[in-house]
């Protein structure tokens, strides 16, 4: 099923998530500038790699640092392909305006690093002996998409579901896309294992759950509402 948009229109102009959007693809483009090599360093210096963490001997003699943490933040910008920053992306876009509505920019930036952050931590801890480096945004992005299912449970999010060569459309309720592309990924993360898997199915799973259980500490405050004034008679 493909997202092609939600039926809640923002409220504000949504700056922070288009900020967001535009480091990205700025970052994708500087990508495709460089040569295989060069990427690979890239995404070895600055994607989330677990063994750094289990087996710092190893990164050393390989030239890396020991311990990354930094990784954890970096990674969420850097993306494996056209199709990876384009799905995630995409995603941004249809999702994170209404949130960002509820939280405010900042709030909102806040709440999409720490979503990505806890993915991150959730990828080190379900493939901790892996050299592979780990990036993309879609851990920060399931965050956000945990958020809309709840503030939003009632919008409907306009869906493409090809079948075969014939495509057709569909208004599906948010609660229910979100609850079974999450379901999804916890059943692909459950099949893959922790080997083999060439997508961070757990870090999907880590940040939409965080996104879930924390994002009420990023709402805007609510204006508190007056007690109506005195009547005289």
């Amino acid at each position: 099923m493909i997202p092609l948009r939600d039926t809640i229109p923002s409220q504000r102009r949504p700056v922070m998530t288009w900020m967001l959007i535009a480091v990205n693809l700025l970052v994708f483009l500087y990508e495709l500038t460089l040569p295989t090599a060069g990427l690979d360093r890239l995404f070895y210096a600055f994607g989330v790699v677990p063994a750094r963490f289990s087996a710092p001997d190893w990164a050393l003699d390989v030239g890396l640092p020991s311990a990354g943490l930094l990784s954890f933040f970096t990674s969420m910008f850097l993306h494996g392909g056209f199709l990876h920053v384009v799905s995630n992306l995409w995603t941004l876009w249809i999702f994170g305006d209404n949130v960002e509505d509820r939280m405010g920019p900042f709030r909102f930036l806040a709440f999409y690093l720490v979503s990505g952050l806890a993915a991150g931590v959730v990828h080190l801890v379900t493939h901790f002996d892996s050299a592979v480096p780990t990036v993309g945004a879609s851990g920060a992005i399931a965050g956000v998409l945990g958020a809309y299912m709840v503030l939003y449970p009632r919008s409907r999010v306009l869906t493409l579901v090809p079948v075969f060569f014939w495509p057709l459309f569909f208004e599906i309720p948010a609660f229910f896309y979100l609850a079974f592309w999450f379901v999804a990924q916890l059943f692909s993360a459950a099949s893959a294992g922790a080997a083999g898997a060439s997508v961070a199915w757990w870090a999907h799973v880590g940040g939409f759950l965080t996104g879930l259980l924390v994002f009420r500490l990023f709402l805007r405050p609510r204006p508190r509402r007056r007690p109506p004034s005195l009547l005289r008679f």
